[in-house]
Formats: structure tokens, sequence, C-alpha cells
């Protein structure tokens, strides 16, 4: 194992510590237990909106810390849920008043860990709200996932619904606009390397350098099938054509209900994209995968919109969900309306993304 790292047990500590230092006009950090908040956290009256889950997929969470995105990020250990007292204490650092809510990736140990810091803010008298992102076509149901993946749509979640909190949403509009933004993404990944978790000192998967592996998980969960390595024109064929063709998707979730001061169950489909849609396109890095060929898929991905009718209007271009140093790059469409551009377009001043602050 390589990597430009002291002790394994102080890997997460460390790169907070260099996120504080780089960064002190944004964020601040609390060691104990670990999470980001923002700099002038809690901004009064103002929706909070919090985010986490394992290190290793920076910039995402704590990266995305700052005006017009997140409010605070809980960083688990490497590819590790963070625990309920993390999301609770977050939660009470940065809620100013309107309320916290949880924008959640669909893995076990994160649903089940939100959930309860859910709890914990009720209890506390936090008003608060989780939303569910499960947006990866290539798997139904993973050794880590009850249902699909939360994946790229996260980051794009955040950054709309960041900026509807920054505007003046409520609590229920913040939540309802996640809601949409989720069942408008989807997303789609693939690998040609495995990643090294510093734990482990291994890399987490044998892949043959004549294979690669399509469908592939953000902690290397198995994909949908392994193949022979083929041309980033057929690679990526293969992946927006499935994501374009996806039919629509139907799952039960878990919601509190704040009336009740319980959890109720909810039904949702979601609806399937159709010719004339427009879109926000996100190619993304797995942390080892250079820009310059993320370019050279984005281009077949415009070529083949064009010719299916959908237009794309935004596009995000870079390493911005990661898996450590894996090779390999996701893409991920979400259907745009006037609301979604609107907050898109607003500005942000992050570490890991700005424009217009």
């Amino acid at each position: 194992m390589k990597k430009l790292i002291n002790a394994v047990d102080d890997v997460v500590k460390e790169q907070l510590e260099g996120m504080l230092v780089a960064h002190p006009d944004m964020l601040k950090v609390n060691f104990e237990p670990k999470y980001v908040y923002r700099a002038d956290a809690p901004v009064a009256n103002k929706v909070a909106i919090v985010s986490g889950g394992g290190s290793g997929h920076e910039p995402m969470h704590g990266g995305f810390v700052g005006m017009g995105m997140l409010d605070g990020a809980c960083p688990g250990e490497v590819f590790t849920s963070p625990t309920p007292d993390q999301m609770y204490e977050c939660a009470r650092a940065v809620d100013g008043g309107a309320g916290v809510l949880f924008l959640v990736k669909n893995y076990t140990g994160d649903v089940l860990n939100f959930e309860t810091a859910v709890e914990l803010a009720h209890a506390d008298g936090i008003k608060a709200q989780s939303i569910l992102i499960d947006d990866d076509v290539a798997v139904k149901d993973s050794l880590y996932t009850a249902g699909r993946r939360g994946v790229g749509t996260t980051v794009l979640c955040e950054k709309v619904v960041g900026a509807a909190a920054e505007a003046g949403y409520d609590l229920d509009q913040c939540a309802d606009l996640a809601r949409k933004v989720n069942m408008y993404g989807r997303s789609m990944g693939m690998a040609i390397t495995s990643c090294t978790v510093p734990a482990a000192g291994k890399p987490t998967f044998d892949l043959p350098d004549d294979e690669m592996e399509i469908g592939i998980g953000i902690h290397g969960e198995p994909g949908q099938k392994r193949m022979p390595m083929a041309t980033a024109d057929e690679i990526t064929t293969m992946m927006v054509n499935e994501i374009l063709d996806d039919a629509a998707y139907s799952r039960t979730v878990r919601e509190w209900d704040r009336e009740e001061g319980t959890w109720v169950e909810k039904d949702l489909t979601d609806a399937p994209y159709v010719e004339g849609d427009e879109f926000i396109v996100f190619v993304n890095s797995m942390g080892g995968t250079p820009v310059s060929e993320l370019y050279a898929v984005y281009r077949k991905v415009a070529e083949i919109c064009e010719k299916r009718g959908a237009k794309i209007v935004r596009n995000l271009i870079g390493p911005y969900i990661t898996s450590l140093e894996m090779q390999g790059m996701s893409i991920t469409f979400l259907k745009a309306d006037e609301e979604i551009l609107k907050f898109w377009d607003a500005p942000v001043n992050t570490p890991g993304l700005r424009w217009g602050a």
C-alpha cells in the first residue's frame, strides 16, 4: 500500500485538520464527535442542510460545506457510516431555528444512523426530516443497501436544496425539493481498477488489467457484470442508454411525521424520462481517472443525447464523489425543471464547488 498518510488510525482526523487550516473562512471542524460545519453556523431562521457518510469520497461531503450548499457534514471512517451522535451533534450546531434536513445516501448503516439522529433531534426540540437518495440504476439491492444505492445525484441534490434553503425555503419545501431531485436523478458507475482502504492495506477487489466492472458502487460493491475492457465510446454508450431507458422505480420509504412524532411509510414511484426532457449531466471521476478522459466521455454523452432527443442544459465534469484512488467514472442525469435550474445556477461558495459568489 502506497498512500500519503502517517498512521492509519489518524487518516480522517488529519484530513479534517488539513481542511480546517485550508478553508477557515468557509468551515469549522468539531473533532469529538467529528463533523464539519459552516463557519457562520448557525444561520438564523434558515433551514440547515446536513449530509454525511463514510470518508474516502471527497470532496463529498465535507468539501461541500459552505454558503449555498451544506451547513454540516458528518464524516465516518473510510467507507464506514458516521454514528448517530455525530449527526445529532452536527444538527445541534447548525440549527438556526428553522429545522434541519438530512440528505441520506441509501446505504443501510447511513439510513439507520440518520433515522436515530432524527429521533434524537426531535426529542431535543429540533425540527428534522430526512430524505433518501437512491439513484443508482445498476442494482436494485446489494450487500450494502435495501434498494438502489445513493450515488451521483447526492452531489446535485446538495447543491440544489442547499441553494433553496439559502433562498428561504422552509423545511417542508426543502424536503419536497430534495424528494423531487432524487426522483428525477439517475446514475450509473463503472471501474477499471480497485481502490485500497487504508485500514485494509490491500485492494478491495481484484480486477484484471483486461477487464472492467460495470455498475460498481462507490465503495467497490459488485456491479451488474464484469466484462472485457472496452473503448470509452462503448462504455459511455452502454451506461447512458441504461440510464435513459431506466423504467419507473417503485419503492417504499420511511419518513418522519412531525405531527405524529413517529415514522411513516410512503410509496413512491419515479417517473421515467421521455424524449424532449432537459437535463443536468454530471460526469464524475471515481478518483483515479483524469479529467481529460472525462471530457472524452462527455463528448460521447452529448452525441447520444442529441440523437435521442435529450437536451443537456447544464453540466458538471470532474472528481466530486470519489472512491479513493479507484480508476473509473460515473454518469448522472438529473431531469431539470425551472425550479431545479434556478437553484443549480444560484451562487455557491464551498471548498469543492463554487460559482457566482
